[in-house]
């Protein structure tokens, strides 16, 4: 006879892994087994970084190479001097800088205070079917072309400055930084608005129960909290006064004059960019004015490489924040 084996005994309560307990890491899934359609959007991904990389370093070596032969053909006092007149070869950008920074300061000064007084009542203030409708708005004023502004500014606003301020002629710094101003609000509203908008409602909650006004969470919680983001929608701004050439080119007159009273905002001016505009298609291939030129790109590519700059670490310190107080 066989002989019959034992019955197993079965656990009626098998024990329970701990839930408390850290599990290992999970091991990296081959890289075969990636679907095909994941790795091309990396790979995609990856040459549009490195693209980018590549097209900024092209760009910055092309001016290099263009503008500075400047610094060498034209003595410093003459390229940082008064006059810009380049038949004459007078080389004089400080007339076309001081116009750039009287018309960048004058446009951040005017868009400012209504771009975060904006972004504020659309966040904190209207109600949710107004923020709607305006948010839509703000970024189609965003999209105006600056040809368009440029036109406005010429039959519309510059003829009224020049008959409500009793001005010899409309085509003035003040008018280029009007349209400037108007240029840079949708992109300060819509940078803000998002800022404030991510602020956790815990905040104001907190506020209001301690006893402070609606006005006072505001200004005292909610305008701290939301900081980085609103400063970096206004130097973002601040980057898009800097870069604009239509505008100013067409109303502020393209006067290369200094500003040395408190009354030459209201008095034509040149920018950088509309030097750039107006003369570069008139300039021979390689001659000083051409080098020139490129050198006030470079000055211009400097500006915006620390305008970005700024923005960066506004930002990547705002992550950092949000990181600690997460941990």
């Amino acid at each position: 006879m066989s002989a019959v084996n034992p019955p197993t005994l079965v656990d009626a309560n098998p024990p329970q892994p701990n839930p408390l307990k850290p599990r290992g890491p999970r091991p990296p899934r081959p890289k075969n087994s990636i679907p095909f359609g994941e790795r091309l959007i990396t790979l995609l991904i990856q040459a549009a970084g490195y693209l980018s990389i590549l097209f900024v370093s092209m760009i910055c070596l092309f001016l290099l190479k263009e503008g500075l032969p400047a610094v060498f053909d034209v003595p410093m006092t003459s390229l940082f001097g008064k006059i810009w007149y380049p038949i004459e070869g007078h080389f004089g950008i400080l007339p076309l800088l001081l116009g750039s920074l009287m018309i960048t300061v004058a446009a951040v000064a005017i868009a400012l205070p209504f771009g975060v007084a904006a972004a504020v009542f659309m966040s904190e203030i209207a109600p949710s079917w107004v923020s709607e409708i305006l948010k839509p708005l703000v970024e189609i004023l965003a999209g105006f072309p600056s040809v368009v502004l440029g036109f406005i500014g010429i039959l519309v606003l510059s003829p009224a400055l020049r008959e409500f301020l009793n001005l010899p002629t409309g085509l003035t710094a003040f008018t280029g930084a009007l349209l400037l101003g108007w240029a840079a609000i949708p992109t300060i509203v819509s940078v803000s608005e998002d800022a404030l908008h991510s602020v956790p409602r815990s905040y104001r909650e907190a506020s209001l129960a301690l006893g402070a006004t609606h006005w006072q969470t505001i200004w005292g919680v909610t305008l701290p909290a939301a900081r980085s983001g609103v400063l970096t929608g206004i130097m973002l701004g601040i980057g898009r006064v800097i870069g604009e050439t239509m505008t100013v080119m067409m109303v502020t007159g393209n006067a290369p004059v200094i500003p040395s009273t408190l009354d030459a905002i209201f008095k034509p001016v040149r920018t950088l960019t509309a030097t750039i505009a107006s003369e570069m298609g008139e300039v021979a291939n390689g001659s000083t004015h051409y080098q020139v030129l490129f050198f006030i790109g470079i000055i211009l590519f400097v500006f915006s490489l620390i305008v970005n700059s700024v923005v960066f670490s506004i930002t990547a310190r705002r992550i950092k924040h949000n990181d600690r107080l997460l941990s």
